[in-house]
């Protein structure tokens, strides 16, 4: 199947496309959001395919992976066909609902032509569809395998675009931890944007392999998001072996099984379970132990490529 879908997500992006199918990747001139073309710090195969709008329109085209709302138009536009009229469709929603909650309506809502894929079960359960079909395709990740070494007696934590985002993605809640004690490494884009303070290190732009390295060197991994679907970054730190730290918000607590860290509502327990887990180095081990098997079994590739594998077969395909 040849599909075409735009480079929004890495991560998501980099999972989704091991798969047994052709992706086309629309590129533009000054790879902006419309057009950012094959990932620069991700390993993609070579079935993903760059294509500027001017070839799409003669390209042999499947079906449609859309993720934000104004792809629709855009997909006509370029393909010269209309995503779940003449062409078959998928809506994945990575995000959680944001604005009236929980009465947020999808900007997807109402159709029946576009099933929507929710990366989580808290997506589907939070967002008004108003009787679209919908399903939930957990995440899925490519195995960085155990690479935990905890040699380094301080908190890692991956956070993109900390300062716009602020209390959504918990930047405030890494002066807490500095106050208590327990030094951050904070990973991500623009994070150079962080004012500088004690015991903070940041880490920009890293490729994905160096920052699998970098992470497990550190002895806790800590999510901070407070309303996001599910960071893929937790995901990855508990394939690498790291005992893990994670609010109690949206899918962390059904991603974060008991044993394998902690999962926290109150800002004295964030602090307390991170020094704990730095200050006891074996137990920080042993966690990691139970993380990876946990995210292994329940957000490993093979199940993730297979459940999108039905999907897309299903909806080019209706009825078969």
């Amino acid at each position: 199947m040849r599909i075409l879908l735009w480079h929004v997500h890495g991560s998501w992006t980099t999972a989704f496309v091991q798969g047994v199918h052709d992706y086309l990747v629309p590129v533009l001139p000054d790879r902006g959001p419309d057009g950012l073309g094959r990932a620069r710090t991700w390993d993609w195969p070579t079935s993903v395919v760059e294509l500027g709008p001017e070839r799409l329109r003669d390209a042999d085209v499947d079906l449609v992976v859309l993720q934000r709302p104004h792809e629709v138009e855009l997909a006509e536009r370029w393909l010269g066909r209309r995503p779940g009229r003449d062409l078959p469709a998928v809506y994945v929603e990575h995000n959680t609902p944001v604005g009236d909650v929980p009465d947020t309506r999808h900007p997807l809502a109402g159709q029946r032509e576009i099933p929507i894929a929710h990366v989580t079960g808290f997506n589907d359960l939070l967002w008004d569809t108003d009787g679209a079909r919908t399903v939930v395709i957990d995440h899925g990740i490519v195995d960085p395998g155990h690479r935990y070494t905890g040699e380094l007696a301080r908190a890692a934590t991956a956070i993109n675009d900390p300062v716009r985002r602020g209390r959504s993605v918990g930047t405030d809640l890494v002066a807490g931890l500095l106050g208590a004690g327990v030094g951050v490494d904070v990973f991500g884009m623009r994070v150079e944007q962080l004012p500088p303070r004690r015991g903070l290190a940041v880490f920009e732009d890293l490729p994905q392999e160096a920052m699998h390295a970098e992470l497990a060197r550190r002895r806790v991994y800590v999510h901070l998001s407070r309303w996001t679907s599910l960071g893929l970054s937790l995901l990855e730190a508990m394939h690498l072996g790291m005992p893990v730290v994670a609010l109690g918000t949206t899918e962390a607590p059904m991603a974060v099984p008991a044993g394998a860290g902690a999962v926290v509502t109150r800002r004295e327990q964030l602090a307390g379970a991170v020094r704990r887990f730095i200050e006891e180095p074996e137990a920080a081990a042993a966690a990691g132990q139970v993380a990876r098997r946990h995210a292994l079994e329940h957000y490993g590739l093979k199940r993730f490529l297979a459940d999108w594998d039905a999907l897309l077969a299903e909806t080019a395909e209706p009825g078969r």
